[in-house]
C-alpha cells in the first residue's frame, strides 16, 4: 500500500468513506512516521498514541455500522500546546505549565472531538507563543523538515514542522503577529489566519487577546477549508466570537477562481530587506495570476511602516497582564525560596525558574509600557496607529478585492543565527503582523524554492474581514498554477528526513 501518511487530509477523507482503509490504519501510519522521524524533528512535546487509536476504532466500527459521520472522521490532527486539551498536558512551551493537564477542553479541541477526528498530541512552539522560530521552547527546538539546521519559523513551527514532516495531515496553530503563516512560509506549508473572532479562542491560553486567533495548518489550500469549516463558527464563551456563519469555504476553494478579480500589490511589503529568491518567487507567482484572468494593481499602505513598532507594544502589554496568573500559587509549577515564603518572594522565585528569557523580556517591555505616565505615550499611541493601520487596509480594499504578498522576507534562517538580535527576529513578522492588527484574515500559500537556497518561499493573500472565503477562493488558483508548474506539490520536493539525519 502506498505510504498513508503522504495523502492529503480530503484524500484520506475519501479513501475512508469508501473503506479503502480504515481509520486504524492512517491513524497507526502517522504514529509510525511520529516514531521515525520525530526524534530529529522534535515537533510533538506528548503524543496521545493511546486515545488517538481508541478514536480511530470507533470510527471504524461507526462507518461499518453506517453511521453517518463527519467527511474527516478518522483524519489525524495535531493540536499545537497553546491550546488546552483533557487527558494530555498542556505546558505553552514553559516550565512554568510543565505537566499540567487541563480540566476542560478548547472550544476548537471539542469541535475536533466531534467530528471525530483522532488527536496525534501536541506540537511545540516558543514558550506562550513569544517568538518567530520556534527557539524559544522550554524543551528545545523544533527543527525544519528540509534542512534540520534551519529554523522551522515560529511560534508555531512544531504544527507546521509536524504537516511538513507528513507526521500528521493536519494541524491546530495559533496567530498572533503571523505565528501560522510565517511557519507556513518557511516549512512549505498552507497556514491560515480566519478573522478575527471567525474561531473560539476559549481555550486557547493567551498571550495578547485583541491579537491571537486559532487557524488550520495543512499541505493543502483545500484541506485548510475542511478544518476551518470544523473550527469555525460561534461560540457563547468567547466573548469575541463572531455570529457570522462559517460561510462555504470548502465550495470557494474546490471552485477556485481568480478571473476578473483585482489582486492588490502591497507597495510596502518587498524591496528593501526582502530576499532576492523571495521576491522572484512573488512576482513569478503574480504572473501566472495574471495569466489566469486577475488584474494586478499596486496599493500603497503608508502606515504599515509602523505597525511593527506598533506591535511590539500592544502584545507585549497585554501578554504583561495575561501572564500575571502565573503567579506560583494557583496552578502550575511553584518554587518555594528559602527564609519567609511570602507571597511576594514565592512569585517572583517561581517566574524566574518557570519563564524563559524572551517571555521575561516581554513582559518587563510590556508592563513599562503600561505604567503609569507612560500609558499614553507608548501603548495609547500604538492604539492609535493601528487604526492608522486599519484605515489603510481599508483604502486598499477598495482598489482591491484581496491583497499579495510575500509571506517572510526570507527563508528560514539557521539555528541560533538571530538568537542574539531580538530585533532581527522581530523583523521575521514585518508582512504577517498588519493582518492581526487590523482584524483581517490572511492565507499563506508555498510559492516555490529560492535559488540561493533551495527552501520554501511563501505567498500571503490577505482579505476583509469576514471574507475568508476569498482567500481559499485565490489561493487554491495560484497553488494549482505553481503546482503544475513544478509538475507535483512542493513538498514531495523536500529531501527525505533520515537522508538528511545521516548527512549530520
Amino acid at each position: 500500500m502506498t505510504d498513508l501518511t503522504r495523502f492529503s487530509a480530503d484524500a484520506l477523507s475519501r479513501k475512508l468513506a469508501s473503506k479503502e482503509v480504515s481509520a486504524v490504519e492512517v491513524t497507526q501510519a502517522h504514529l509510525d512516521r511520529i516514531d521515525a522521524v520525530d526524534g530529529a524533528i522534535n515537533a510533538f512535546l506528548h503524543v496521545n498514541a493511546d486515545e488517538a487509536l481508541r478514536v480511530a476504532a470507533e470510527v471504524d466500527r461507526a462507518r461499518a455500522g453506517a453511521e453517518t459521520l463527519h467527511p474527516l472522521a478518522g483524519v489525524p490532527i495535531a493540536v499545537k500546546d497553546l491550546i488546552v486539551t483533557r487527558g494530555q498536558p498542556t505546558t505553552a512551551g514553559s516550565k512554568i505549565l510543565e505537566g499540567w493537564q487541563s480540566p476542560y477542553d478548547a472550544t476548537v479541541v471539542s469541535k475536533l472531538r466531534a467530528a471525530r477526528m483522532p488527536l496525534l498530541g501536541k506540537t511545540n512552539l516558543d514558550e506562550f507563543a513569544m517568538g518567530s522560530s520556534t527557539e524559544h521552547s522550554a524543551y528545545g527546538p523544533t527543527r525544519n523538515p528540509w534542512d534540520l539546521d534551519r529554523i522551522p519559523g515560529g511560534s508555531g513551527g512544531g504544527s507546521a514542522a509536524a504537516v511538513a514532516a507528513f507526521e500528521a495531515p493536519l494541524a491546530l496553530g495559533t496567530d498572533t503577529g503571523g505565528s501560522i503563516r510565517q511557519p507556513g512560509a518557511v516549512t512549505g506549508t498552507v497556514g491560515v489566519k480566519p478573522t478575527y473572532g471567525g474561531v473560539s479562542r476559549y481555550g486557547a491560553i493567551a498571550m495578547a487577546s485583541s491579537l491571537d486567533q486559532i487557524g488550520p495548518v495543512s499541505r493543502t489550500v483545500l484541506d485548510s477549508a475542511l478544518l476551518h469549516e470544523v473550527i469555525g463558527g460561534h461560540d457563547p464563551q468567547d466573548s469575541t466570537s463572531l455570529t457570522d456563519p462559517v460561510g462555504a469555504l470548502v465550495e470557494a476553494a474546490r471552485r477556485g477562481e481568480v478571473e476578473g478579480m483585482r489582486i492588490g500589490v502591497i507597495k510596502e511589503l518587498q524591496g528593501e530587506g526582502y530576499q532576492a529568491g523571495v521576491l522572484t518567487r512573488f512576482q513569478e507567482a503574480l504572473e501566472l495570476l495574471r495569466s489566469a484572468g486577475a488584474e494586478i494593481v499596486e496599493v500603497s499602505c503608508p502606515n504599515f511602516r509602523y505597525a511593527l513598532g506598533a506591535y511590539y507594544l500592544i502584545m507585549p502589554s497585554e501578554a504583561s497582564s495575561n501572564l500575571a496568573k502565573y503567579d506560583g500559587v494557583r496552578f502550575g509549577l511553584r518554587v518555594v525560596p528559602d527564609g519567609a515564603p511570602t507571597i511576594e518572594r514565592v512569585m517572583g522565585a517561581t517566574r524566574a525558574a518557570g519563564f524563559g528569557d524572551e517571555v521575561k523580556r516581554r513582559i518587563i517591555l510590556g508592563t513599562y509600557a503600561l505604567s503609569a505616565g507612560y500609558y499614553d505615550a507608548y501603548y495609547g499611541s500604538a492604539q492609535q496607529v493601528r487604526t492608522l493601520i486599519q484605515r489603510d487596509f481599508a483604502a486598499a480594499f477598495e482598489q482591491a478585492d484581496v491583497l499579495i504578498s510575500p509571506t517572510a522576507p526570507t527563508t528560514a534562517f539557521k539555528l541560533g543565527e538571530k538568537l542574539g538580535d531580538p530585533l532581527a527576529m522581530y523583523l521575521n513578522d514585518v508582512a504577517t503582523i498588519p493582518a492581526n492588527l487590523a482584524g483581517i484574515p490572511g492565507l499563506s500559500v508555498p510559492g516555490g524554492l529560492a535559488d540561493e537556497d533551495g527552501l520554501p518561499v511563501g505567498i500571503q493573500f490577505l482579505a476583509p474581514a469576514r471574507q475568508d472565503a476569498r482567500l481559499y477562493r485565490v489561493g487554491a488558483v495560484l497553488e494549482a498554477l505553481l503546482e503544475e508548474s513544478w509538475g507535483g506539490p512542493l513538498l514531495s520536493r523536500a529531501p527525505e528526513i533520515t537522508e538528511i539525519a545521516g548527512g549530520k
